[in-house]
């Protein structure tokens, strides 16, 4: 598959995986995606912790409420420090988000699918810093998504995208006939 086929195939799985564990030499091998992605003024504000361990994994799995990626063998936790990159130009969000999407792209070249949840463990309800709290993260990080990895036990459909020209133009936004 190349870089653009898996551009065009990846998407958000949220089914159940198969209980298959993922290789450590495969953890590091999407890690190493993550970390190799661009870095606003090469901060390298991102840094990772994969979880494989049965018993870790539950312990996490008491705190993610409602529930999501429970059946997957092993997750990996990306962490963030806001540090600023020059004047007050932090670019912590650009740098872990450039990282989750080389992770995503790399755990569907090796066989496996993924969601990325940030949104949920972010909310007033914390559930990331009790998760940061479970895995011993200093409080200068903060636990900001975790993506579950696994081999999918069904294929869901790919979803509908809008078409390219409702998104994307040449030269200059369309103009509206009124």
């Amino acid at each position: 598959m190349t870089i653009l086929d898996l551009i065009h195939n990846r998407h958000s799985y949220r089914g159940e995986y198969e209980s298959t564990p993922v290789p450590k030499e495969d953890l590091i091998k999407i890690m190493q995606a993550g970390l190799a992605a661009p870095s606003g003024c090469n901060k390298q504000t991102t840094s990772l912790i994969a979880v494989d361990n049965p018993e870790i994994l539950k312990k996490l799995h008491t705190v993610i409420n409602p529930p999501v990626g429970e059946t997957a063998p092993a997750i990996i936790c990306v962490l963030t420090q806001r540090i600023n990159a020059y004047r007050d130009k932090c670019f912590a969000v650009q740098d872990y988000s450039a990282a989750i999407e080389n992770m995503l792209l790399a755990i569907v070249e090796l066989g496996y699918q993924s969601c990325w949840y940030e949104g949920h463990i972010t909310d007033e309800d914390r559930i990331g810093y009790q998760m940061a709290q479970i895995l011993g993260v200093p409080d200068d990080y903060e636990l900001i998504c975790f993506l579950p990895v696994g081999i999918a036990k069904s294929v869901p459909p790919l979803p509908r995208k809008k078409e390219f020209s409702e998104r994307a133009w040449f030269n200059s936004f369309p103009t509206q006939n009124c």
